[in-house]
C-alpha cells in the first residue's frame, strides 16, 4: 500500500511518495524535492540516502542477516564456490550444470593476459603497492579490447566482458605479487579450478609445484564467496557512480578498486595484522592490550572486532571462524601473532565489556588470520578483497547500465564558502 510523507517548509507542505523495498525497507521518495521546493536534502557520508533500487544483496545489521539475490549467506558459505556464486551475483540466478560449465569454461578461456601487457608490469618499480598495479592494470587490459569502448553494445558481450574481468583480475593480482617479489611469472593452468589457480600462480616454484590442499583451496574460496558483495558500500558506490557516466566495466571497476583501497574500507584485514605485530614487538601476549583496549582514554583499538553495519555478529564471521580453525589445525603453524589473535578472540567472545558493546570478532579479523597462515603477504591482503568483491561490482554495474532511465549520477551541495569575491592583481595581494 502506497502512502506520502508530508513535508512542510516555508509555509508550504510537499508531498513525497514512499516506497516499500521487498525485504520492508522503507524509503520517502525525494527525487522531485528541489525542483518543487528549491531545497535538497543534506546527509553526509550517505549513511541514510538510498541511491538505488537493487536486487543484488540484503543486509539487516540489526539481525545479523545477509543474502544475495536472497539466498542467505550461510547456504551459500556450506553448499556453494565462489564461481557458482559469482554466476548468481552477476546472472540473477544460480546456474544449472550447463550454465555453471559454461561460465567456468569462459574464465579458463580467458584468464591469460596478453602478452604485451608484461611490458606494463616492467614499467612499475619493485615497491609498487599491489593495489596500485591492479587498478593500473585492469584499465590497461581494456585497451586490447576496443569492443569495450562501444558500451552500447553492452548486452552482446557482457557474459564474456564478465567473465574476462573476474578472470584476468586474479592474474594480473598473481603476477603483481610475483613482480614485486622479484619472482618470475606463473602463467595460470588451464585444468586447475579457479581458486586453485590463483595459489599455483602466486606460490608455485619453478622446480615446486605449490601444494594445493583441499582445506587451503577451500578457505580462500570461502574468503572470495564471502566478500563478493556486500551492498552499497564506499567502493560498490564507486562503481556505479563511475558506470552512471556509460564509463566501461574495467574502468569502472578499476575506479572500485580505487575506493577499495583506502584504509576505513578494504584495509581493515591488513589493520588486525598490524595491530597483532604491534603487540607482539611490546612484548605483550595479548592480556594488556585487551585491558588497554577497555580504557577510552588509551588510545588502542581492537581492530577487526564490531562492523558499522552489523550490530549483531557478522554473519561472515560466525562462517569464516571455522574454517580459520581448520586451517590452522591443517597447517601447525606455530606463529605468535595467531597465538594473540586467538586470545583476542577469546575475550571478545567471553567477557562482559565485549558483548556488551558488541564488539564481536568480524570477518576482517578471521581473514586475516587465515591468510597470514597461507603465506598471503600483508600488502596482498586488500588485494584478495577486491578479486572476491569483483562478481558484485560486476553486478552493480550491469543494474545501472540497464536501467531504463539512465541517469548520471550527480550530488548536490551545500556551499559555505566566501560570497561574491572581487579579483585581486597580484601586486596588491598581502
Amino acid at each position: 500500500m502506497s502512502s506520502n510523507a508530508e513535508l512542510k517548509l516555508d509555509g508550504k507542505t510537499y508531498s513525497l511518495p514512499t516506497l516499500i523495498g521487498t525485504e520492508g525497507e522503507r524509503a520517502v521518495d525525494i527525487s522531485q524535492l528541489r525542483a518543487q521546493s528549491g531545497h535538497i536534502t543534506l546527509d553526509e557520508g550517505y549513511g541514510n540516502t538510498g541511491a538505488c533500487k537493487s536486487k543484488i544483496t540484503f543486509i539487516d545489521g540489526d539481525l545479523g542477516i545477509l543474502r544475495y539475490r536472497g539466498i542467505p549467506i550461510e547456504e551459500l558459505a556450506e553448499k556453494s564456490t565462489f564461481v557458482e556464486v559469482a554466476h548468481l551475483l552477476i546472472m540473477g540466478k544460480l546456474p544449472n550444470s550447463a550454465e555453471l560449465k559454461r561460465f567456468s569454461d569462459l574464465l579458463t578461456q580467458n584468464e591469460l593476459l596478453h602478452e604485451d601487457l608484461k611490458h606494463n608490469f616492467e614499467g612499475f618499480p619493485r615497491h609498487a603497492h599491489p593495489m596500485a598495479i591492479l587498478s593500473s592494470m585492469i584499465n590497461a587490459v581494456s585497451c586490447f579490447y576496443p569492443e569495450l569502448l562501444d558500451t552500447s553494445m553492452h548486452k552482446n558481450h557482457f557474459e564474456i566482458e564478465a567473465a574476462r574481468l573476474i578472470s584476468q583480475v586474479r592474474t594480473i593480482a598473481a603476477f603483481a605479487y610475483r613482480k614485486s617479489h622479484g619472482l618470475p611469472i606463473n602463467y595460470p593452468k588451464p585444468a586447475l579450478k579457479y581458486t586453485a589457480n590463483f595459489l599455483h600462480m602466486m606460490f608455485s616454484k619453478p622446480y615446486e609445484e605449490y601444494p594445493l590442499d583441499p582445506e587451503v583451496v577451500r578457505a580462500l574460496d570461502l574468503i572470495f564467496l564471502l566478500h563478493a558483495d556486500h551492498e552499497q558500500n564506499c567502493s560498490t558506490s564507486t562503481v556505479r557512480m563511475v558506470a552512471s557516466s556509460k564509463a566501461n566495466m574495467f574502468a569502472s571497476c578499476a575506479a572500485g578498486v580505487c575506493a577499495l583501497w583506502g584504509p576505513l574500507h578494504g584495509g581493515a584485514n591488513q589493520a588486525v595484522l598490524e595491530m597483532l605485530g604491534e603487540i607482539h614487538a611490546s612484548g605483550d601476549d595479548g592480556c594488556k592490550f585487551i585491558n588497554a583496549a577497555k580504557d577510552k582514554n588509551s588510545g588502542k583499538k581492537l581492530m577487526g572486532f564490531g562492523h558499522r553495519v552489523y550490530k549483531n555478529y557478522d554473519p561472515r564471521a560466525k562462517i569464516i571462524k571455522k574454517a580459520c580453525d581448520e586451517v590452522l589445525a591443517k597447517l601447525k603453524i606455530n606463529d605468535p601473532l595467531l597465538d594473540i589473535a586467538k586470545k583476542l578472540e577469546e575475550a571478545a567472545l567471553k567477557e562482559s565489556y565485549f558483548i556488551e558493546r558488541k564488539l564481536y570478532p568480524n570477518v576482517d579479523f578471521y581473514s586475516g588470520i587465515i591468510m597470514r597462515a597461507l603465506g598471503i603477504p600483508l600488502e596482498m591482503f586488500t588485494v584478495i578483497f577486491a578479486i572476491g568483491r569483483m562478481p558484485g561490482w560486476i553486478a552493480n554495474y550491469r543494474e545501472v547500465m540497464e536501467e531504463p532511465a539512465g541517469r548520471i549520477s550527480r550530488p548536490r551541495q551545500v556551499y559555505v564558502g566566501p560570497v561574491n569575491q572581487q579579483y585581486v592583481p597580484i601586486k596588491e595581494r598581502k
